[in-house]
């Protein structure tokens, strides 16, 4: 990565972490409803960027969430877990750009965006629900959770991505 890159890549972490921390983390609304935003990092880190770099960066991502939030290391865990996932999840949902390495999240259609975003997130918030409840016994729980939430923080990101994302076109 270039310097500029790094320079926006650890301005994007430090402002998602402060955001999640300080605004996101306590909106909960109707119980269920909990928009996680911070895992925009890791859904647009650059396609072409070091692999195992990212899933450092996701650890401490989700260990600087669960600081602010007391939360034990589950966001920790569910976002490693999705940045180990990421190439699968762009591969499945983007295809032979992707394979090539010209695929851009931000300048993508719109029904890839929605399927590559909503996938991981989904995948981000039942890991981090079933470590956070803990108890098959509240299955249905835990899916609630994990589909009202995921539902509100995909609208969350997909908002962000087109507000932030520059044209192009």
């Amino acid at each position: 990565m270039q310097n500029n890159q790094i320079l926006i890549n650890i301005f994007r972490f430090v402002i998602l972490v402060l955001t999640q921390a300080l605004l996101l983390n306590h909106i909960d609304f109707l119980g269920y409803i909990n928009p996680y935003l911070y895992i925009l990092f890791i859904l647009i880190y650059p396609i072409t960027g070091n692999k195992s770099l990212l899933i450092l960066l996701s650890f401490l991502l989700g260990l600087s969430v669960d600081i602010f939030s007391n939360s034990g290391g589950i966001h920790a865990a569910a976002s490693v877990f999705i940045a180990y996932f990421r190439p699968l999840a762009l591969k499945y949902s983007f295809g032979i750009s992707y394979e090539y390495n010209t695929l851009k999240v931000s300048s993508a259609e719109f029904t890839q965006r929605l399927l590559y975003v909503s996938s991981l997130v989904l995948i981000h918030h039942f890991i981090l629900f079933l470590l956070e409840i803990f108890n098959v016994n509240h299955i249905l729980l835990i899916l609630k959770s994990t589909l009202f939430s995921g539902i509100f923080s995909t609208i969350l990101i997909l908002s962000a991505i087109t507000i932030f994302s520059k044209n192009n076109k």
